[in-house]
């Protein structure tokens, strides 16, 4: 029997401690800010694989894996990105007409390789990279001569989410809206000294978050894509860029600052990730890791704001950037409100250049790793959101206004208010199978089911709070101890969420969490199947009568992701001998053929992160397949799977512990001896035909 796939960091999944440090601030690694006692949906999984779906999954797996791959990017030997088992004649093979459409590729396998490695028969070209100039008069990106007035024209450090749309009248051309999460001082600066950086440093930090507003041209034959730079419609958005306080939080006394008294307007967006296309028309994108930017929250006295800074991860003294030196809105002994400032969902309108963007505060303030909509069938808005952190909670959002069909000024206006006034949710997760059968290994409950039910729980809406001793301000600005109140369920990492454009149900990437029924840590319930969960899984979610504004769901799990060889893993009752391992999903995205696309971000089974592709329907529901992976470090981020594209937002590459400048762990994108650079790629088929068809 094949042994297990190893892993490869003591770090939760396979992450590098660098990585943690700069993204995070160590989450992890510092207590997890939710003891309340409620129940854990970490352990509602647990129990279910079906006794058959275990006898179907029960053969010895051997990786699927391409007979060929193609590498772009420093010269590699391919040896290690093909080694394995093709998929073979309905199994993963190009021309398969078996496989589901839309995942008719070669499948890659795990690898180590230090380059973008793609399914053979595909291409691919880097669409643009960090430092790249956007704006009119951007200086071209210079290393040794970099200013933070140059990079606030630049491409954004560390891309994440994407967000492409149609640009009218302008044929051939997309607009791409892509958030800029974090900066790795250390590979971006050569000689950077953590214990003194310079305000030149941090400035050039502010502007290198955000996000970045780009048109790109497609090529008329093939997938590529290339930036447009300069165009009237590229636009950067940093920590220091005006928003709008908009929502029944807007000038709560919680938000104001000696800056803005009237706590209405805030300077900045910080450590987007996940976000979302709304249907008319505006991108969101969720403030998740704020809490590593402010100091000083040990140095609090007032119980009732310690213990509110606690929930939300803040405490100690001085952060990992030293950004409290040069501003002191991130010194909370000074400015004790500017961290309830962040950690939102922001909209941005990237046909409107001079639009000052928003902070949505009545989807609520927690770690936002995803907001991503959908309508109803009477046109309210819904939108579901993940807080990324151990523990913590699955939320959503229904409007209370319908959407106004059409581009005039008075549809537009109006559409810009229906996230503002509605209903905000929060989940509680039921099994159906009893307490004792549940584990933690993984172990099938005598009903041999992976499903339950659950409700919704009204947090607040408009000035009314349903939560017992708090203000509906209060809801909207310390979320997480909302649901504390109410009993929601503890989940695992809850990070992206899609609605299946096909068929409404709702996924819900929940990445890891090692901490699960550790001493003093909730135990398993029936929805994760592991404690020490290193690998993740996804859950599908079905509203009530298919109403997206029930308050009443039943789930059932899709995947337990890791080793298929694993007894504990799972893939929707595919069979384990002909699926890609996966670990750690994070991104998640849907193509026009309803297929699940899923990003990893921390593989935990001796591999580098990748993209892969997961049928939901059908005689092929569960089959994992391999798209790419990633250099070494970086993760795969942002997936668009477009008919004849695949676009994916490369993260922190050469983001290895030990690494800097002048030592770099990668020679991606550009080859030995230059910067390493987080990039967005295309990949696109060689032949020009659609993608997996």
């Amino acid at each position: 029997m094949r042994r297990l796939l190893p892993l490869i960091s003591s770090h939760p999944g396979g992450r590098s401690a660098m990585t943690c440090r700069y993204r995070c601030g160590d989450a992890c690694f510092h207590e997890v800010p939710n003891t309340s006692d409620n129940a854990y949906v970490g352990d509602v999984i647990a129990g279910a694989l079906s006794r058959r779906s275990l006898l179907r999954a029960s053969a010895v797996v051997t990786v699927a894996a391409a007979a060929g791959t193609a590498l772009v990017g420093p010269a590699q030997d391919a040896s290690a990105a093909t080694a394995g088992t093709a998929g073979g004649p309905g199994h993963g093979g190009q021309g398969s007409e078996k496989a589901a459409r839309g995942l008719r590729f070669a499948p890659v396998a795990p690898n180590k390789t230090d380059a973008v490695v793609v399914s053979e028969g595909y291409a691919q070209n880097v669409v643009i990279r960090w430092g790249e100039p956007i704006l009119r008069g951007a200086p071209a990106f210079n290393a040794d001569r970099q200013s933070a007035k140059a990079q606030a024209g630049q491409f954004g450090y560390n891309n994440d989410y994407m967000a492409v749309l149609d640009l009218p009248g302008e044929r051939h051309r997309q607009l791409l809206v892509i958030n800029h999460e974090y900066t790795d001082e250390l590979l971006m600066f050569a000689g950077y000294d953590p214990a003194d950086p310079t305000r030149e440093q941090a400035e050039i930090a502010w502007a290198a978050h955000g996000l970045s507003v780009l048109v790109a041209a497609e090529d008329r034959k093939v997938g590529r894509l290339t930036a447009v730079t300069r165009h009237h419609l590229n636009r950067r958005i940093t920590a220091t860029t005006p928003f709008e306080v908009s929502g029944p939080a807007a000038g709560s006394e919680l938000l104001r600052t000696s800056v803005d008294p009237k706590g209405r307007k805030i300077l900045g967006t910080l450590n987007n990730c996940g976000g979302g296309i709304t249907p008319w028309g505006t991108v969101l994108s969720g403030e998740e890791n704020f809490n590593q930017y402010f100091a000083n929250g040990g140095s609090v006295t007032d119980p009732v704001t310690a213990a509110r800074l606690k929930r939300y991860g803040i405490a100690g003294a001085a952060t990992e950037r030293k950004w409290e030196r040069f501003d002191q809105r991130f010194d909370l002994t000074k400015e004790p409100n500017e961290v309830n400032r962040f950690g939102w969902v922001v909209e941005i309108d990237p046909f409107d250049p001079d639009s000052t963007p928003r902070k949505l505060t009545a989807l609520g303030r927690f770690k936002h790793e995803a907001a991503e909509p959908r309508l109803t069938d009477d046109g309210r808005a819904v939108l579901y959101m993940g807080d990324d952190e151990k523990f913590d909670y699955f939320y959503k959002f229904v409007s209370d206004k319908r959407m106004k069909h059409g581009t005039s000024r008075a549809a537009r206006a109006h559409n810009r208010t229906l996230l503002d006034e509605g209903t905000l949710y929060v989940a509680k997760f039921t099994g159906d199978s009893p307490d004792a059968e549940i584990d933690g290994t993984g172990k099938l409950p005598k009903d041999g089911a992976f499903d339950g039910s659950g409700e919704w729980i009204a947090l607040a809406s408009g000035t009314t709070s349903y939560v017992e001793g708090m203000s509906a301000e209060e809801v909207y600005v310390f979320t997480r101890l909302a649901g504390d109140k109410v009993g929601a369920t503890k989940m695992d990492r809850p990070e992206d969420v899609e609605p299946s454009p096909r068929t409404g149900r709702v996924y819900v990437a929940l990445t890891n969490n090692s901490d699960r029924g550790k001493a003093g840590k909730a135990p398993a319930d029936e929805v994760n199947p592991r404690n020490a969960n290193k690998h993740g899984q996804i859950l599908e979610l079905a509203e009530h009568r298919d109403d997206p504004a029930a308050d009443r769901f039943s789930w059932r799990l899709f995947l337990v992701c890791g080793d298929p060889e694993d007894p504990s893993s799972y893939f929707a009752g595919f069979p384990k001998e002909k699926v890609s391992p996966i670990s750690c999903p994070d991104n998640i995205t849907f193509d026009s053929h309803g297929n699940l696309w899923i990003s990893t971000d921390g593989n935990a089974l001796g591999s580098h992160d990748g993209l892969f592709g997961v049928a939901t329907a059908g005689e092929r529901r569960g089959e994992v397949k391999q798209f790419l992976t990633v250099p070494n470090g970086a993760e795969t981020c942002g997936p668009v799977v477009q008919d004849t594209r695949v676009l994916v937002a490369v993260q922190h590459p050469g983001e290895i512990d030990g690494a800097s400048v002048e030592k770099p762990a990668s020679a991606w994108p550009d080859g030995p001896g230059k910067l390493v650079r987080p990039s967005v790629i295309s990949v696109w088929r060689r032949d020009g035909r659609d993608i997996g068809a």
